[in-house]
């Protein structure tokens, strides 16, 4: 018998609940109704018409411009597939020139100090280079 009146006193008190919350949500609707009827007041319909259009207007300007923005993309994109492989190719061609280049400096820089060491006159130092060369240097403006 005591749990037959449970099961009655848990009902009631579910249904109370749920009028509590149906008398909620009426307030809330109510006091929403309320608000925005007193905000409908402070703004006259032509200023909230206007503002729709402008807003429709930037908006329209906005998907013209992710428009453009798009074709932009898909094009660059397009172009650096065209030149990624011609340029990892240049990228690679110029790491081995100036591995080659740096290999024949060392051996010319070994093949002057051996020729140095057997002939110390062949190379002249800063002074008598100066006296040996009379050609004029193009890089200076004149």
């Amino acid at each position: 018998m005591e749990t037959g009146r449970r099961s009655t006193d848990t009902t009631i008190e579910e249904e109370e609940e749920e009028d509590m919350e149906q008398s909620g949500k009426q307030a809330i609707a109510a006091a929403s109704k309320e608000v925005s009827d007193e905000f409908k007041t402070l703004i006259r319909q032509q200023d909230l018409d206007s503002l729709k259009q402008l807003q429709h207007i930037i908006l329209g300007r906005l998907q013209d411009s992710n428009a453009v923005l798009s074709h932009f993309n898909d094009y660059s994109e397009n172009c650096f597939a065209e030149v990624s492989s011609d340029l990892s190719k240049n990228t690679r061609l110029l790491k081995s020139m100036k591995s080659d280049l740096d290999y024949i400096f060392l051996k010319l820089r070994g093949l002057k100090a051996k020729i140095k060491a057997t002939y110390p006159d062949a190379f002249p130092d800063d002074s008598t280079i100066e006296a040996l060369d009379r050609r004029p240097d193009l890089e200076i403006a004149q």
